[in-house]
């Protein structure tokens, strides 16, 4: 009894220690739900790959595997396919707030406001995100629905404190709605958040120029103008105070740089191009003047690097943009432009930290991320030229030839999914292009999707009849699926493009010669053989065919040229030895064994002799004692 409550004690021990489940198996699917839900609090890119894929594994066909490649389309910038793979989330699971708040925020950014507002409701039923705050909020203030516009604004504002176009945003709602004391407290919060940002001085500027206070609207605009020189919005309204003011030349002048001033005269002494040139050098020798003078002012740099560069004078500008990103400019052109001139001397080092400079300055500077990129991927940095080339996609998606570089980096990188998404947004813009097409069509055909593969390959074809690859692609595709007639089809097609090739002849003698099609299989090796006489492989295909037919001294004569066209040919001269032994037989030897066999069968018929001897003479001994 002390032995069985002992065994029963271990037992259930075991049970506990190695995780016994007791029939109460949790489901992968929720907890793959419950996974992707918190994917956004990672922050580190390597720990959010392992997550996702992780989520993947648990329950790969279900709403949370939908969900995480919608991110990550998202993030590279193939928001159609982000929006499919929402869609099918939110079709496994109505419930998922997150899918429903993510595919809202898409619709937005789309212009699909009734759908966004509808799913942008349904994710903040669930989840507090505030950019469904902000997206939502946009949407009743562009519908003018100004109170649930201002909660929304204020809700995404208690998170998202440095995104001054929230505080803007409520700042056009109050001016909008009669109260100019607090659209003013809303841009001054805006201006915490970015001191730099430009529509808060001009929001501002415009409120004080409809209160009449001309010089602290001068005050806000000349900040705008510091800033960056090419706001017209900043110069157009200056140029209206300075009338209202009576400063007739101020205002022209801010006029001039608003893109509004007056036209030149078409009956002037000197042409258009000269009088330009003279207005240059006025201002670039001003332009020095006032840079010797006060060398700290970094907006005399920038001006000075614009119209060198704008002359072509590369080594003068290079300099100025030095000074400007020395006076730690705030204009990310700038740094771009540094950037493109450092490119042209091929000084890449000192291109790479100008352009993540300008980056820094205005994250949106689509041209620097591509630049960036475009350096990395040809020094073979892939992850960090996907992350440019992605955030560049985000901001310029209609671009099918930067959607192919990434989707090459994917590729690459074995990422087939993401790459295959990639080459459709490059097919979306531009169907026909033959690279996209090939290139997804292997992909497919490596994932054994042979049906798609085929289709791309075919659309090769019809654009490139002459791309023997893509042919020989669909051709082993064709073997693979015993799709024969396809294959014949193919190879006909080959040897019409291409009728001097002996291979296309040879291989289509080859798939006659299968079908046992004996009469065109011959034609086609005869013609691969009349291109190139010595062509080894239709020679020996022939010999075979001739054997196969009885045709042996054909045969005979088709081999030995075969053999002597390529010596190595293992099957040729095995051939050639199975039509030496049909002309030669050789004579049947008698081995030893039965030479054995024969010898004892006789000493066993001279045993048998000897014994009717033996028994004769004894026999007659017998009787002569009777």
């Amino acid at each position: 009894m002390h032995i069985l409550r002992t065994y029963l004690t271990l037992t259930c021990a075991t049970l506990l220690l190695t995780g016994f489940s007791w029939g109460f198996g949790t489901d992968p699917c929720k907890e793959a739900l419950e996974k992707a839900a918190s994917l956004e609090e990672i922050q580190d890119d390597a720990q959010m790959r392992q997550a996702e894929a992780d989520t993947i594994a648990m329950c790969p066909d279900g709403a949370a595997a939908h969900f995480v490649t919608a991110l990550q389309l998202q993030r590279v910038g193939n928001l159609d396919g982000a929006v499919a793979e929402y869609r099918k989330a939110l079709r496994q699971e109505r419930s998922f707030a997150r899918a429903s708040g993510n595919l809202g925020l898409l619709y937005a950014q789309k212009g699909m406001n009734d759908e966004a507002s509808v799913e942008l409701s349904r994710g903040l039923s669930a989840v507090q995100n505030p950019l469904y705050h902000k997206a939502i909020a946009r949407i009743f203030a562009e519908r003018k629905v100004y109170p649930l516009a201002i909660y929304h604004f204020n809700e995404a504002g208690k998170e998202l404190t440095r995104d001054a176009s929230i505080f803007a945003s409520l700042a056009e709602i109050y001016s909008e709605m009669g109260q100019p004391d607090k659209a003013l407290e809303e841009y001054r919060r805006a201006l915490t958040a970015n001191p730099g940002y430009e529509k808060a001085y001009v929001g501002s500027a415009t409120i004080y120029i409809q209160r009449n206070n001309l010089d602290q609207a001068i005050e806000q605009l000349k900040k705008v103008e510091a800033a960056n020189p090419q706001n017209r919005e900043a110069h157009l309204l200056l140029a209206d105070i300075y009338e209202k003011k009576g400063d007739a030349k101020q205002s022209e002048y801010h006029k001039l740089l608003g893109g509004k001033g007056k036209a030149i005269p078409e009956a002037p002494v000197k042409p258009t191009q000269q009088v330009a040139a003279t207005e240059n050098n006025k201002e670039l020798e001003y332009l020095k003047s006032a840079a010797k003078e006060n060398p700290g002012d970094v907006a005399n740099y920038e001006k000075l690097g614009d119209i060198y560069r704008a002359a072509g004078k590369d080594a003068e500008a290079l300099d100025a943009y030095r000074e400007a990103a020395h006076l730690n400019s705030t204009k990310s052109d700038v740094y771009l432009n540094l950037g493109l001139l450092y490119e042209k001397k091929s000084q890449f080092d000192e291109a790479v930290v100008a352009y993540k400079r300008a980056i820094k300055v205005n994250p949106g500077n689509a041209e620097a991320h591509l630049r960036l990129g475009d350096i990395r991927y040809s020094r073979g940095v892939l992850a960090e030229a996907a992350v440019h080339y992605s955030e560049f996609l985000k901001l310029k998606p209609e671009s099918p030839d930067i959607h192919l570089k990434l989707a090459r980096i994917f590729a690459k990188s074995k990422e087939t999914t993401l790459a295959i998404a990639s080459y459709n947004s490059v097919l979306a813009y531009s169907p026909n292009d033959a690279d996209a097409n090939r290139e997804i069509a292997a992909l497919y055909k490596a994932k054994g999707d042979n049906e798609k593969a085929i289709s791309h390959y075919k659309r090769v074809l019809a654009l490139h009849k002459d791309d023997s690859e893509v042919r020989t692609a669909l051709v082993s595709i064709y073997v693979k699926n015993k799709q024969y007639d396809e294959i014949t089809a193919l190879l006909k097609e080959a040897a019409e493009i291409n009728p001097d090739d002996p291979n296309n002849h040879y291989k289509l003698g080859l798939i006659h010669d299968f079908k046992k099609d004996y009469e065109s299989a011959e034609a086609s090796y005869k013609k691969a053989i009349e291109i190139k006489p010595d062509h080894a492989r239709s020679l020996n295909a022939l010999g075979r065919l001739y054997m196969k037919a009885g045709k042996l001294s054909e045969a005979k004569e088709t081999l030995e040229a075969a053999k002597k066209a390529d010596p190595t040919m293992e099957e040729t001269s095995v051939l050639l030895n199975n039509i030496r032994d049909e002309f030669n037989p050789e004579p049947h030897k008698i081995s030893k064994g039965k030479k054995g066999k024969i010898k004892k069968s006789k000493k066993g018929s001279k045993k048998s002799k000897s014994s009717k001897t033996t028994k004769k003479t004894s026999g007659g001994k017998k009787t002569k004692k009777k």
